[in-house]
C-alpha cells in the first residue's frame, strides 16, 4: 500500500504561481511513476504531468512551458511548479503514484487550486 499526502494548493491571481508537493509513504520502493492529474467541475480527470523514477517526464500540451514537474526520490516527493496560472487551470489537483509491477494506482486526497482575480 502507498499513501500520498498533498500540499500547496490555494487561491492565486491570474499570472501567479503555486507549487504543489506530494509525499509518498508505505511501499514506496514499488512506485515507478508519480504525477499530477486535475479535475475541473463537470469535466473528466486529466493528466497534467508525470515523472518516472528515472526522471522521464510527460507534460500535457495545455501546460507546457508553464508547469514543471520534478521528483526527489530520496524524499519520496513529487513537485508541480505552476507558473503563469490561468483561470482555466482552476481544478482539484490529485497526486498519483503507479506501481509498475501491478499497474496499481494510488491517489492523494486532492488539493484545490483556484485562479481568480
Amino acid at each position: 500500500q502507498v499513501q500520498l499526502v498533498e500540499s500547496g494548493g490555494g487561491l492565486v491571481q491570474p499570472g501567479g504561481s503555486l507549487r504543489l508537493s506530494c509525499t509518498a509513504s508505505g511501499s514506496v520502493k514499488s512506485i515507478n511513476t508519480m504525477g499530477w492529474f486535475r479535475q475541473a467541475p463537470g469535466k473528466p480527470r486529466e493528466l497534467v504531468a508525470a515523472i518516472t523514477s528515472g526522471r522521464i517526464k510527460t507534460i500535457a500540451d495545455s501546460v507546457k512551458g508553464r508547469f514543471t514537474i520534478s521528483r526527489d526520490n530520496a524524499k519520496n516527493t513529487v513537485y508541480l511548479q505552476m507558473n503563469s496560472l490561468e483561470p482555466v487551470d482552476t481544478a482539484v489537483y490529485y497526486c498519483n503514484a503507479r506501481v509498475a509491477a501491478t499497474f496499481d494506482d494510488y491517489w492523494g486526497q486532492g488539493t484545490q487550486v483556484t485562479v481568480s482575480s
